[in-house]
């Protein structure tokens, strides 16, 4: 494999962004791809450090995370970005300058994320302590027309992972023998927040 293309994972915090970004490398490394993860923690501790949570700032966050992306991917790298980058605009715009660019929406109702928040970050947003928190104090835009909508409520990391490959098939950005279950073994993972 030596097409590079970006799957771009968003969603609210505690949707499975990053266990499906593990996953899913898992998956395209046992394929043969070469594959590099951008997570949102660790792209805000060193791509991004010094950002903060303004409007502006989370785009700045969205372009240069989306220009790494773009590099990796022009030189035949699989990118997973796994962010929450909320605003639409933004996510599109990162889409014009990616080819191979697929957005995957983690959807999850937010009863089920504040009960799964093992972190305590919705609890501490919906007191009022942790201003501009995305779903709680500020807004979180939905893709319209994502290629794949994952249902983290409903689905396991492993069926989620199994829908995208499959639409990386229908694509031709993966063959069926690669995006074959049984590559890498992953059956049984459980979600975690991202």
């Amino acid at each position: 494999m030596s097409r590079g293309f970006c799957i771009w994972l968003t969603g609210l915090s505690g949707s499975g962004k990053t266990t499906l970004a593990r996953l899913l490398e898992q998956r395209l490394l046992a394929s043969g791809a070469r594959v590099e993860v951008l997570d949102g923690d660790a792209v805000r501790t060193n791509l991004s450090k010094g950002l903060g949570f303004s409007r502006e700032d989370r785009e700045e966050n969205i372009r240069r995370v989306g220009f790494v992306c773009e590099l990796l991917v022009r030189n035949g790298v699989v990118t997973i970005a796994a962010l929450i980058s909320p605003y639409r605009e933004a996510r599109d715009s990162v889409r014009r300058h990616i080819p191979h660019f697929v957005e995957v929406y983690l959807s999850c109702p937010l009863e089920v994320l504040i009960r799964r928040d093992v972190k305590g970050l919705y609890k501490e947003a919906l007191a009022g302590h942790i201003p501009h928190f995305t779903g709680i104090s500020d807004p979180y835009e939905p893709p319209l027309e994502p290629e794949v909508i994952v249902d983290s409520s409903r689905e396991t990391p492993a069926e989620s992972v199994e829908k995208i490959c499959n639409h990386l098939v229908s694509l031709g950005l993966l063959q069926p023998a690669q995006a074959s279950l049984a590559e890498c073994g992953e059956t049984t993972a459980t979600h975690q927040a991202s």
